[in-house]
């Protein structure tokens, strides 16, 4: 096995991609001239969640990794570059000093797909769409720091901000400021099913069998005007039931590409050179993991319960049982390679200690053992989800402090029920919506959190969040967020775990692969392309 690094610009100090390049003879998928990619994310819709696919509504990796692919966003984030850049746009700016006032121009030409003209108007329609429906997903919130949108003509688009916000520009490249066209989008609710249509890279048809998506086509669309350059005329997702099922699809040559979620065993093996016709990308990646708490529940309400729980957890035994070398310890919301980053949980708990844990508890009068059950998702962040909580449960156990059972369930169910509060302590996964540390604070902390939290905390929501803001030079900023961090690590509304890295394995014959998925786990389809195996 070979193996090298591939040199790519860094992205808020991380790693740059490193391929194992196994060599082989790769004989490329069984479907034609189609790039064919493997994924576990299922895409469903339900009585809970009838429109999974409305920019209004989606906020999930595997969603959004659809949605970036057709509906265009006046700016994108570039692949191994942090700085957002115009994409629908042909160019964006803040046009005053105060990061208040953000003014864009749409590239001259813009067409949906159906070759209807994308217009100003149409962006104002999207954006006003978005924050009137106020979907549960919590998505909205992404965009509540503007006031009104004004347009000028049908090509200019000025956003008036409600508070200074100099992560703006990067909101604007999430799919929820997708620009959608008023008739295929209905003004007061979310569209339902899987229709979608846009004026992205690509055309988006989905095959659904029990309501949900088995293989979604995305061809090449001859209307788009944007930043991306499509190597490929047409890919084929296909959606599996588990890592297993995806792994054997790879090796038969019947998808070309595996990404989310390979199980640990699987990545290591690629890893090991074990298949001569399939190579492993390991790129750098901002996904984390924590557990979060219903505050208001009468199990967690007191903090010493939750700091408790917090003292006990052993990060690195947990990593090194369930997740080796492809994850690391996370002492913060905020991941150890962005901007901002502080080590809040180990400054204020160090190392785990029941003693510590028996005294907070004590203190508060809590009687022990503590009864609690930790809930998660048996099919959102892969099949190694039960095991790490398994861990989890036994190191609380352990200290005689709790008594702990673990529940898995589906994400179609545990999303739902999660939203509702009915879960007193549940674990969840983040991938970021952009590489800044607002986006791995603010949707957990402010207000309209998407996690339906009921922390609230007025210092964090009305100073420390909009003071981070207003900094565009983000290490100015580092005071606020570290504040925000220590309150969090006091208060523990959610307890972070660890930070993971991203992988994607692909034959042998496929290229881009390196940049098939940005930091933020944006995928990038329009990178692959069919090369010649070696």
């Amino acid at each position: 096995m070979n193996r090298k690094t591939l040199v790519l610009p860094a992205v808020a100090g991380l790693l740059t991609p490193v391929l194992a390049a196994c060599g082989g003879s790769g004989s490329g998928s069984k479907s034609g001239g189609a790039i064919v990619v493997g994924t576990t994310d299922r895409f469903t819709a339900t009585s809970d969640a009838p429109a999974p696919l409305d920019p209004a509504y989606a906020y999930d990796v595997g969603t959004w990794n659809i949605l970036r692919q057709s509906v265009q966003t006046l700016m994108t984030q570039p692949k191994g570059e942090g700085n957002p850049v115009p994409e629908a746009a042909e160019s964006c700016a803040f046009t005053d000093s105060g990061n208040e006032r953000y003014a864009c121009k749409l590239r001259d030409g813009l067409k949906f797909a159906n070759g209807d003209p994308v217009t100003a108007q149409d962006v104002k329609y999207s954006i006003e769409r978005a924050l009137r429906i106020k979907a549960d997903s919590g998505v909205f919130a992404l965009l509540s720091t503007i006031d009104t949108v004004e347009t000028q003509g049908d090509r200019e688009v000025i956003f008036h901000l409600n508070a200074a916000d100099a992560t703006f520009p990067y909101k604007l490249s999430t799919p929820v400021a997708g620009i959608i066209n008023p008739k295929d989008y209905p003004k007061d609710k979310l569209r339902d099913g899987f229709s979608m249509d846009g004026s992205g890279p690509y055309t988006f048809q989905a095959d659904v069998k029990n309501n949900a998506i088995v293989q979604a086509t995305f061809t090449k669309n001859p209307n788009y005007k944007g930043s991306v350059q499509v190597a490929n005329d047409k890919v084929v997702m296909r959606s599996y039931d588990d890592a297993a099922a995806m792994g054997t699809a790879i090796d038969k040559g019947d998808i070309d590409v595996m990404t989310r979620t390979m199980t640990p065993s699987q990545i290591q093996k690629l890893d090991a050179g074990s298949d001569s016709k399939v190579d492993l990308v390991e790129m750098p990646g901002l996904e984390i993991r924590y557990l979060a708490f219903n505050t208001n529940a009468p199990t967690v309400k007191n903090k010493a319960v939750r700091q408790a729980m917090a003292q006990i957890i052993n990060r690195g035994e947990l990593v090194s049982k369930v997740y080796g070398s492809q994850a690391e310890a996370l002492y913060s919301l905020v991941p150890a390679t962005v901007t901002g980053h502080s080590n809040s949980f180990f400054n204020k708990y160090g190392e785990p200690s029941a003693t510590k844990a028996k005294a907070l508890l004590a203190a508060a009068n809590i009687t022990t053992p503590v009864k609690v059950t930790l809930h998660y998702t048996t099919d959102h962040y892969g099949a190694a989800t039960k095991q790490e909580f398994e861990v989890l449960q036994k190191q609380l156990n352990d200290s005689g402090l709790f008594d702990v059972t673990i529940q898995g369930s589906p994400w179609e169910t545990f999303r739902p029920a999660e939203k509702k509060g009915k879960y007193d302590v549940y674990g969840m996964g983040w991938f970021p919506d952009f590489p800044d540390a607002d986006n791995f604070l603010a949707p957990f902390l402010d207000k309209d959190n998407f996690l339906g939290s009921p922390y609230n905390n007025p210092l964090i929501q009305h100073t420390l969040i909009p003071n981070s803001r207003r900094q565009a030079d983000r290490l100015t900023a580092s005071s606020s967020l570290t504040e925000i961090q220590d309150k969090v690590a006091d208060d523990v509304p959610v307890l972070p775990l660890w930070q993971g890295k991203q992988y994607v394995a692909a034959r042998d014959n496929i290229t881009g692969v390196s940049y098939a998925l940005n930091s933020s786990s944006t995928l990038q389809l329009w990178e692959l392309s069919r090369g010649v195996s070696g």
